[in-house]
């Protein structure tokens, strides 16, 4: 590669996203590594047999569409009613946003992919009314990663949910931690408890077991450079430098329902002087942004301590473990060249 043809990276920190509503609307469909995801382009690992019951589940449940079975609540049908919502509950890379996106490409009508903090935020931005208005009359909404650790949030998106489940629509999430445990280990209030209880008897849950396959053809640890700079010009199109502690006071100006704008268009980002989390404000901050990243496909050319080392025992060992655990497979799959 000539000199001419590497630009020289630009920087995070002067990256101001807006966002407004109509494009936060516009971003609720699958991750563009899967755009073309169907339930046959789904491999099951042999070894978890989970996997293909899985596939079979939702074959089931798309079904639903196409034999006038109902997803309501208030069936008069004295059969078992089929509930409205699917939920994937299972390890970190072992399929559940492909089954997921799979489901979408599969549903009929209008329908919305997104996380849960994309949810949150575009009520936020909407208002509450206007947010149930747009979706009212979806055929299915898609909760990718559901979360719950803002009680605030827990009992907003409860009643959205129910609310869209009342009217027809049908729900399919990830998580993973199975419905009736989210909120242990993170907030013990008995009125946010029964917020989750009500959000769990929605799904059908479907566990999905497995080996993380982003670590089964690569050594699970993350990359680390000696030469960001130069690791970044290896790469072709538009990237960034700059320090991790610049990146983490950045990220901390910004809503996490904008970091989608500011990794748009980037193919890497590079960060030198990367070393283990302070506090757990930055720590979450940063998953948030893991998450974008990963879903852009965006590569981490990083210096300094591994990326899979950033998250201390101790909060390892508290209740954002299991979020904190999906980022550092995510981390490790971004610094070895992602998939």
């Amino acid at each position: 590669m000539s000199a001419e043809a590497v630009s020289s990276p630009g920087r995070l920190v002067d990256r101001i996203p807006t966002l407004d509503g109509a494009e936060m609307i516009a971003h609720l469909v699958p991750p563009r590594q899967f755009a073309t995801a169907t339930l046959d382009s789904y491999r099951p690992d042999r070894d978890y047999p989970s996997q293909g019951g899985a596939v079979a589940a939702i074959r089931n449940f798309v079904a639903g569409w196409h034999s006038g079975r109902s997803g309501g609540l208030f069936s008069r049908r004295k059969a078992p009613v089929e509930l409205p919502g699917i939920y994937l509950d299972g390890g970190f890379g072992v399929g559940k946003t492909h089954l997921l996106a799979a489901l979408w490409h599969a549903a009929p009508g209008r329908k919305y992919f997104g996380t849960f903090i994309e949810y949150t935020a575009l009520v936020g931005a909407l208002g509450y009314a206007p947010a149930v208005r747009l979706f009212t009359g979806a055929s299915l909404i898609c909760i990718d990663e559901f979360e719950l650790d803002d009680p605030g949030d827990t009992r907003l998106m409860s009643r959205l949910l129910n609310e869209l489940a009342s009217s027809g629509t049908r729900i399919a999430a990830t998580s993973n931690t199975p419905p009736n445990a989210l909120g242990e280990g993170r907030f013990a209030a008995q009125d946010f408890l029964r917020e989750i209880d009500s959000l769990a008897a929605r799904f059908t849950t479907i566990r999905v077991d497995g080996l993380d396959y982003r670590r089964r053809d690569v050594e699970a640890h993350a990359v680390t450079s000696t030469d960001v700079a130069a690791g970044l010009s290896a790469i072709s199109g538009e990237s960034t430098l700059d320090s991790f502690d610049e990146m983490l006071k950045h990220l901390g100006s910004v809503h996490p329902s904008r970091y989608v704008k500011i990794v748009e268009g980037l193919s890497a980002i590079g960060l030198t002087g990367v070393h283990p989390f302070l506090n757990q404000t930055d720590a979450l901050r940063f998953v948030a942004f893991v998450d974008r990243l990963y879903d852009a496909q965006v590569r981490i050319v990083a210096e300094g301590t591994p990326l899979d080392g950033v998250f201390p025992d101790e909060m390892l060992a508290g209740g954002y473990r299991k979020k904190y655990l999906r980022a550092v497979s995510r981390l490790i799959a971004l610094t070895n060249g992602v998939d």
